[in-house]
């Protein structure tokens, strides 16, 4: 009886460890609609990321801005806490650098969070976004 009960909770622990690994895997496409300046048309933005042991690697796709070209990215201070995802991405225009810094909660092929970025006037903005995997 010991040893069936140990078997049934080996096998529960078992799932629950793969179900948990699976649910918080970042790897893979991302895409979301970032909103345009001052409410304009918005654009959709392409993350190709990267997990392994917590560690968060990967590129924000360039694509072509309405006001020209924009180039690939790599992503920094990336990580996955749990279901935590979070990491920070660098541009630069016309000299002037700026970071946008996401987090987000993965749930599935999910990712809900927000992001803080320096507007042009200084001021810190934060707002919402939500990436879905691509399949």
């Amino acid at each position: 009886m010991k040893s069936t009960f140990k078997l049934i909770a080996a096998i529960a622990a078992a799932c629950f460890v793969s179900v948990a690994a699976f649910a918080a895997d970042a790897s893979g496409t991302w895409k979301w609609t970032q909103q345009g300046r001052q409410g304009g048309a918005g654009f959709e933005v392409t993350l190709k990321l990267e997990a392994k042991d917590g560690a968060l690697s990967g590129t924000v796709l360039g694509m072509q801005g309405p006001q020209g070209a924009i180039p690939d990215v790599a992503i920094s201070d990336g990580s996955v806490k749990g279901d935590v995802v979070s990491f920070s991405v660098t541009r630069e225009f016309n000299g002037n650098k700026r970071t946008s810094k996401y987090e987000g909660k993965l749930e599935g092929d999910t990712i809900k969070g927000s992001v803080e970025r320096q507007g042009r006037d200084g001021n810190t903005m934060k707002s919402e976004w939500t990436a879905t995997r691509a399949k």
